[in-house]
């Protein structure tokens, strides 16, 4: 089936596939997972404003809620409380102890609260998806949350235009490793200079590289390239030492991130799972093509990362050391990346 599919037949495609997840069933269907939720609307579904600040706005309303943001290969699943929410025309952040995300408000285009009856009960959520209808966040009610929120919400944020059709674009290929090798002399030499993290992607953008195109550029004084294995190794042992991280999860419009100790792994066919209170993580083993523990400097110490890239050049996940005592490194973390099992070809 193609895009041509009609929201008419979208919703016999869900009748006939009950127990398929949305994002598997649009997939199987050939369009993106925002048109087969907008097939619902005024069937279970409610169009929206799908602005941050309308959004997380409304999220702040409804109590405890769990907070999901995926890329294809990885789904970052944390229970908390919307607030400390600080808005901005390019990114905007939700930033407490266990709602921890930054947003990119040009790629949050449609927005939707969806009711779904399970065998569980009703269950609620808001959903934000890009332009080309791919998910970019989704707000997921819990128990203990505010049912009379919800209900007062979706007569306040209902959209004049509740069509059960969804204008869509085409989805923007996932930007392939940019490396030019004739920078590298200065991507060196800027790279030692770096104070902060964050000024690394400035660096990249300056010269023209992406991330990885970086990374593969780079010499071992910076950067080693990983076995794909590497990262199960390191959830492992975070898990076994009690040591607490920071993991990324994140797409265009939205990164969730995950601070501190992991407690169960539980793998499953091709995934390798966090099944902790309050944070889950589902992770692809498969999907996973190229690894990097990376260091980069800066005022507070040597920042040491590991990174994951699909087949295609994307990032699946980051996973970071907590700084302690004002320093970014942190000993046990960095003694984890150095066990970590090279690749067996460096690239």
């Amino acid at each position: 089936m193609t895009d041509i599919i009609t929201a008419s037949a979208i919703r016999d495609a869900q009748v006939e596939w009950p127990n398929l997840r949305e994002r598997d069933l649009a997939d199987k269907l050939g369009i993106t997972e925002g048109r087969l939720t907008a097939a619902r609307t005024g069937q279970g579904a409610t169009r929206i404003t799908a602005h941050p600040d309308e959004v997380i706005g409304a999220a702040q309303t409804l109590g405890e809620v769990m907070a999901l943001t995926r890329v294809d290969a990885c789904v970052h699943e944390k229970v908390g409380v919307y607030e400390n929410y600080h808005s901005g025309q390019h990114a905007s952040m939700v930033l407490n102890e266990n709602i921890d995300l930054r947003i990119f408000p040009s790629h949050w285009v449609h927005g939707m609260m969806v009711e779904k009856e399970t065998d569980h009960g009703m269950a609620r959520s808001i959903q934000v998806f890009d332009a080309a209808g791919d998910a970019v966040h989704k707000i997921h009610l819990r128990p203990s949350s505010n049912v009379d929120a919800w209900n007062l919400l979706k007569a306040q944020l209902a959209l004049p235009d509740q069509s059960d059709e969804l204008d869509v674009s085409p989805r923007a290929p996932i930007e392939a490793p940019k490396v030019v090798p004739e920078k590298r002399d200065i991507l060196l030499k800027e790279w030692a200079r770096m104070t902060d993290t964050h000024q690394f992607m400035r660096l990249c953008s300056k010269l023209k590289m992406n991330r990885l195109g970086a990374y593969r550029l780079a010499d071992a004084h910076w950067v080693r390239a990983l076995a794909p294995e590497a990262v199960d190794a390191a959830l492992h042992k975070i898990r076994e030492q009690s040591v607490d991280a920071m993991i990324f999860v994140g797409n265009r419009g939205c990164i969730q991130i995950h601070s501190g100790p992991i407690h169960s792994l539980k793998a499953m066919g091709p995934w390798q799972n966090v099944m902790d209170p309050g944070f889950n993580l589902h992770l692809r083993l498969d999907k996973i093509a190229e690894v990097w523990a990376v260091e980069k400097p800066t005022q507070r110490g040597a920042a040491y990362s590991l990174e994951a890239f699909d087949d295609q050049g994307g990032l699946i996940l980051q996973i970071f050391g907590i700084g302690k005592e004002g320093l970014d490194s942190r000993p046990a973390w960095k003694a984890i990346l150095d066990s970590l099992p090279s690749a067996a070809v460096e690239a």
